[in-house]
């Protein structure tokens, strides 16, 4: 689509969005009672955001104008954030993760596909280059360190090798004979040019020769210009190979061309020239405020007040939107709360001496009404809000139809870099007017600066005290090891010990299964029964991957620094843990008993932490995921040294989740088969969210547009036909997971199994006899999960 598509999706979902926030001011502020109509109103605004932020998501794919996508990004973290906040306030009504969303769906005549979460694009596009090569580097690192195994190279066959001679020996007779045909043909042109120069013609028939041949040429040249400025325009040919007039012509129209890819546009600095035109307007301005500034505080201090430091903003502290007489009542508010903490001091050095009987505080009658439910404030609404306006001061008027170059604006770079150019100019001018009024201070006042600082230097001398020099243990030498170090040498040593693993390349919607709606149902009943897959998929985008892949959500949304993914052998925990990397873009740290055991002791493994820490936080984002989490935490006894060493990670692991700020994009996941063998006080204190994954129910295995067994029996090779009943598979795979039904069409579907499909068509009984080998989940583990 043209770009002026994408900015019309732009315009007609900032106007939802303007509408959407304009619903918020009139329906989250005013107190709510009815805990069903709140949660109809939080869960509606859910659905509507949702649907901004898919639309929202698609215009900044594909829009080129750079200030466009950085006011497009805008909206788009603020949407995200605000899904989060909503999300939080949906469960801390309902006491579930899960909501039933079925009335609020037919009411807004959508889907259960529209409440998918959308994942952002720009989180992997716009760190395509650094992911692609921290990628390979990682491969590297483990192929040095024999940690990955290169690919065999397999012997041809013998009808292999004769098809490849065979290919050869024919390209080359096809070579000779069109050398030997072109022969023919120049040694016929020549012939036909002798007798044509011996033929003698009048000199009207060379003069018309000559200009049919200029009059060719000339022709050829002036089309040949104008297909080239055709296809510069239309952005299909770069500018390398053309002559110097059209190159410049070439390096403005480049466009995009692939989608989703975009040129990066020259960063065009205004600082310069903002600097030179504006700059002794700025200087002037920033010195008659300071200088004013200071005549209004001796007019009514009766002196000259100090310059503020650099640390507390300089002039920035002085030049206040404020009235000399409101200075001079903060002054003395300052001077009465002085005196009162004096006279406090000294009421209570006269109660030690002279003990008196306690007096009871008085009766504080307790609040009978309840003002009701009510939307707290929100960090992303601001955020929403000035975006809006900003559309609509700068893009909502402009005519995106004949801006084809998709050029930038020089006003809206001017005005970020006008911030900048005072800033530097406001530093130059603070050491200027310091220096000032030192002089006038001493002209006019007879303070001096120099003798000032040293008398506070020598009534700082007066009182010294010792300090002794802290001992350096063992954690601090680790500290300080760990500080000497760069990150490359320690990404290279977690990647040769195992704690740093390879992402696999798993999208969040390969985790594919079904909506149950009787779940759906039996919520609105009051019970809770386990969350379907797509309720899985929604948890892992909003608790796992939105906050990972943008730092201005992940700053400003609830913080959620650990989650837990629980569930049988086999529903797939671990393709989400990859997933959740995959579509984040983050690096993936492994914690398993062998690769902890290698940092023995409490110290080792504080080091081994700090370093994950360390990296995670200079290369975010992160995941650190701990398998078979329940170790850690388990009742009985422990096995072997790793085991033990493992197990000291369960005092350690809240202390790294504290050690984790707003500004971290670093993920705890953990995985667990058997969650119920952990101690579970502690166990469920170090994860705040806890995901129960089920196994697949009926429509997964055989549904109307997606089988599971279909998919992998496909994706293995094989081939369907009448005798494959995918219906008695469907039924007889009922208790049993995604993994067995992997496992099993791996087994039947051999090399030897593929190559005899042809006269021996696959049947529901080879499948039926390799499922029956294995044990399915039964519905005893499944109420122990609930």
């Amino acid at each position: 689509f043209p770009t002026s598509t994408y900015c019309q999706i732009w315009a007609d979902t900032q106007r939802e969005l303007d509408t959407m926030l304009q619903r918020e001011r009139e329906e989250f502020l005013q107190p709510q009672e009815d805990p069903e109509q709140v949660m109809h109103m939080l869960a509606t605004a859910y659905v509507q955001y949702l649907a901004i932020l898919r639309r929202l998501d698609e215009a900044h794919a594909h829009l080129i104008h750079q200030q466009k996508r950085a006011a497009v990004r805008q909206a788009l973290d603020g949407v995200m954030g605000r899904i989060l906040e909503i999300k939080g306030e949906m469960v801390a009504l309902e006491k579930c993760e899960c909501h039933s969303m079925a009335d609020i769906l037919t009411e807004l005549q959508c889907v259960p596909e529209d409440i998918e979460i959308p994942i952002p694009k720009y989180f992997i596009q716009e760190n395509l280059g650094i992911l692609q090569y921290r990628e390979k580097y990682l491969h590297e690192i483990l192929l040095n360190a024999g940690l990955l195994r290169q690919e065999a190279v397999t012997a041809m066959t013998l009808a292999e090798g004769i098809r490849v001679i065979q290919v050869a020996e024919r390209a080359r007779q096809g070579r000779a004979r069109a050398a030997f045909m072109r022969r023919i043909f120049l040694e016929e042109k020549r012939q036909s040019q002798k007798q044509e120069q011996k033929m003698a013609k009048s000199p009207d028939d060379a003069a018309t020769c000559i200009q049919k041949v200029w009059r060719g040429h000339r022709q050829r040249k002036e089309t040949e210009r104008l297909r080239e400025e055709e296809m510069i325009f239309l952005g299909m040919v770069s500018g390398a190979s053309l002559p110097p007039e059209l190159e410049a012509m070439s390096t403005l129209q480049k466009a995009n061309v692939l989608e989703g890819e975009f040129q990066e546009r020259p960063n065009f600095s205004f600082r310069h020239e903002l600097r030179a035109a504006e700059g002794p307007h700025i200087k002037e301005t920033f010195q008659d405020e300071i200088t004013q500034c200071f005549l209004e505080c001796r007019h009514v201090t009766g002196r000259f007040p100090d310059y503020p430091p650099e640390k507390t903003g300089g002039s920035k502290a002085l030049i206040i939107e404020k009235h000399p007489e409101e200075i001079v009542e903060e002054l003395a508010a300052k001077k009465a709360q002085a005196e009162a903490e004096k006279n406090e001091n000294n009421k209570k050095g006269k109660e030690a001496k002279e003990p008196t009987p306690e007096k009871k505080p008085p009766k504080v009658e307790k609040q009978a009404v309840d003002e009701g439910w009510k939307m707290p404030p929100s960090n992303f609404l601001s955020m929403l809000e000035e975006g809006s306006s900003q559309y609509q001061v700068f893009w909502e008027n402009r005519d995106n139809k004949s801006d084809f170059l998709q050029d930038h604006d020089p006003e809206l770079i001017k005005a970020g870099e006008r911030e900048e150019v005072e800033e530097e100019i406001r530093v130059q001018v603070d050491e200027v007017m310091q220096e000032k009024l030192l002089r006038v201070k001493e002209a006019v006042d007879g303070e001096t600066g120099p003798g000032q600082v040293k008398a506070a230097k020598e009534k700082g001398t007066t009182k010294k005290k010792r300090h002794r020099k802290p001992r350096k243990g063992g954690h601090e030498n680790l500290m300080m090891s760990l500080a000497c170090r760069t990150i490359d040498s320690l990404y290279q040593q977690l990647a040769e010990e195992g704690l740093l693993i390879q992402v696999k390349n798993v999208n969040l919607s390969d985790y594919m299964g079904y909506d149950d709606c009787l779940g759906s149902f039996l919520r609105e009943t009051g019970a809770q029964p386990m969350p379907s897959i797509p309720e899985v998929r929604q948890l892992v985008a909003l608790y796992g991957i939105l906050p990972l892949g943008s730092q201005t959500v992940h700053e400003n949304a609830p913080l959620v620094k650990s989650l837990l993914l629980a569930g049988p052998a086999g529903v797939g925990k671990k393709m989400l843990v990859h997933a959740i990397c995959t579509e984040a873009g983050a690096n993936l740290f492994s914690l398993t008993p062998s690769s902890a055991g290698k940092y023995a002791g409490r110290e080792g493994l504080i080091m081994m932490l700090h370093m994950i820490l360390k990296v995670g936080k200079e290369l975010q984002p992160s995941v650190v995921w701990i398998g078979d989490a329940e170790r850690i935490y388990s009742k009985g006894a422990s096995r072997g040294e790793d085991e033990v060493n493992f197990k000291r990670l369960a005092r350690l692991l809240p202390q790294f989740l504290r050690a984790l700020k707003p500004k971290d994009r670093v993920l705890l996941v953990g995985t667990s088969r058997r969650p119920f063998d952990a101690n579970l006080g502690p166990f469920c204190k170090v994860y705040q969210k806890i995901i129960l994954i089920s196994k697949p129910d009926y429509l997964t295995r055989f549904g109307k547009y997606f089988t599971l067994w279909k998919h992998y029996i496909l994706q293995g090779g094989g081939v369907l036909t009448k005798l494959l009943n995918l219906n008695c598979l469907a039924h007889v795979s009922d208790g049993f997971t995604q993994g067995h039904v992997v496992e099993v069409v791996h087994t039947v579907l051999t090399e030897l199994r593929l190559l005899q499909m042809a006269r021996k068509p696959l049947k529901t009984v080879e499948f039926v006899t390799s499922l029956a080998r294995h044990d399915p989940v039964y519905n005893e583990e499944e109420q122990t999960f609930q």
